[in-house]
């Protein structure tokens, strides 16, 4: 990691990450413009008007790109190597997972088992995450779907898939509006 992209890391985990949400009456503008410009400097790619909320965390920032008008949501986490599209809307409290650990031995505890090696998060253009929803590993959210709040997504969609339910299950699709729930 270069000097300056530490630096950048430095002022985000250690100061913009507490500044005000967005969406506040006080300083909400101005916090959200820092935290921007701040993640200009650490993601791969960071396109206009995005918006990192506060409390959102990223690891280290490594291969990371958002695209125009998105935005990561208060308290977020994901992980280094996400790739997020255009006019993506995250709620709060949204957890993505980039890697699980072993556990494939039974002679050893878990914990001294490692991790599996990590897949990258894709998420396409226009998605809207809901609050509180779990990503788990390698997914790829299609264009055009939303995920209730609550969600927890095992596995990928068809594109418009309005997704629900632990584990997600497809409510409808939005292009032809067929319930799948019977």
């Amino acid at each position: 990691m270069s000097p300056s992209k530490y630096f950048y890391l430095m002022l985000y985990y250690g100061f913009a990450i507490y500044l005000p949400v967005s969406y506040s009456r006080f300083g909400g503008k101005i916090a959200k413009s820092i935290r921007g410009a701040l993640c200009k400097h650490i993601f791969e790619y960071c396109g206009k008007n995005v918006n990192i909320e506060r409390g959102a965390h990223f690891g280290k920032g490594s291969h990371i790109k958002i695209g125009d008008n998105s935005g990561l949501g208060v308290n977020c986490m994901i992980p280094d190597g996400s790739t997020i599209g255009k006019d993506v809307m995250m709620g709060p409290n949204c957890y993505i997972h980039a890697r699980n650990h072993n556990f494939d031995r039974t002679d050893i505890p878990m914990r001294l088992q490692g991790y599996k090696e990590s897949k990258p998060i894709v998420i396409d253009d226009d998605v809207w995450i809901g609050r509180d929803v779990t990503i788990t590993v390698g997914r790829h959210i299609s264009k055009g779907c939303i995920i209730a709040a609550n969600c927890v997504l095992t596995k990928d969609y068809p594109e418009y898939s309005i997704i629900g339910g632990n584990p997600g299950k497809i409510i409808r699709n939005r292009i032809n509006n067929n319930n799948t729930n019977g």
